[in-house]
């Protein structure tokens, strides 16, 4: 009898190990703490874009800002970038989607920034503009579904947020996406940046695979051009909506890196 409690004791024991082995091996809460991400939106959006990353980020203990930029020149919106980062304590990782690439390109040489991450995001070079880097490339087919106000300022049209900016959303919040856009000054193409932060900063890059808004295989050179740690996620151009955890994981990684 006493054999057999014994062995029953002993089950109870590894059943017990087995079942705690998962939250012995979770990530620990906080274990980011003290270092900052700041969040740039690209065109056609603001900083609600990444709400499903921002949670994310936070149970790690990061603490997290999303910039609304007015979209309105390069320069504009480099100083609503630094403007966050200056209200920041501790290190920060700088964080663009596609657009605000350039934006934390430049405003990137902040010395409290000691990350880049990249997300489906145009990098520019030192003395470059968006222009300056698609010359010579075939326009896509959504430049075309393009309309340009009285002021200069371009949205897309529903149409190409559903089939060419979020398709991999479901229908319905890609026509919410469409109907809150930011509408992005059309001389912001012409922009240069003066000194690209890639070269003294460390930077990754999330490459979209299905993306029909900046080619995957620009997005791949560019990552290369700027020695980028490079992660690819099977996800349309706004890939911290239907992918966040793919991207949270990217801008984890960078803060790791500079803890």
């Amino acid at each position: 009898m006493s054999n057999l409690f014994s062995k029953l004791v002993a089950s109870a024991f590894l059943l017990g190990g087995l079942i705690t082995l998962p939250v012995a091996h979770a990530a620990p809460v906080n274990d980011l703490k003290g270092t900052n991400v700041v969040l740039v939106h690209g065109a056609f959006a603001d900083g609600e874009s990444w709400n499903k990353v921002v949670p994310l980020l936070e149970a790690r203990g990061l603490h997290v800002v999303a910039v609304q930029n007015p979209l309105s020149s390069l320069a504009d919106d480099v100083s609503a970038t630094k403007r966050a980062i200056e209200q920041q304590k501790g290190p920060v990782v700088l964080v663009g989607h596609s657009w605000a690439g350039a934006v934390i390109s430049q405003a990137g040489n902040d010395d409290n920034v000691k990350a880049l991450v990249y997300v489906a995001a145009f990098a520019p070079d030192n003395g470059q503009s968006i222009n300056d880097m698609l010359k010579g490339k075939p326009a896509p087919s959504w430049a075309s579904q393009l309309s340009k106000d009285s002021g200069g300022y371009l949205r897309l049209s529903t149409d190409a947020v559903i089939h060419d900016f979020a398709q991999d959303l479901p229908v319905a919040q890609a026509r919410l996406v469409a109907d809150t856009q930011g509408p992005w000054f059309s001389g912001c193409t012409d922009d240069k940046v003066t000194t690209a932060a890639w070269h003294s900063k460390p930077s990754w890059f999330v490459v979209t695979d299905k993306d029909h808004m900046i080619d995957p295989h620009l997005q791949a050179e560019m990552a290369s051009h700027i020695g980028a740690t490079v992660s690819h996620v099977d996800a349309s151009h706004v890939a911290m909506i239907s992918k966040p955890a793919e991207v949270a994981a990217a801008i984890v990684a960078a803060a790791q890196k500079i803890q």
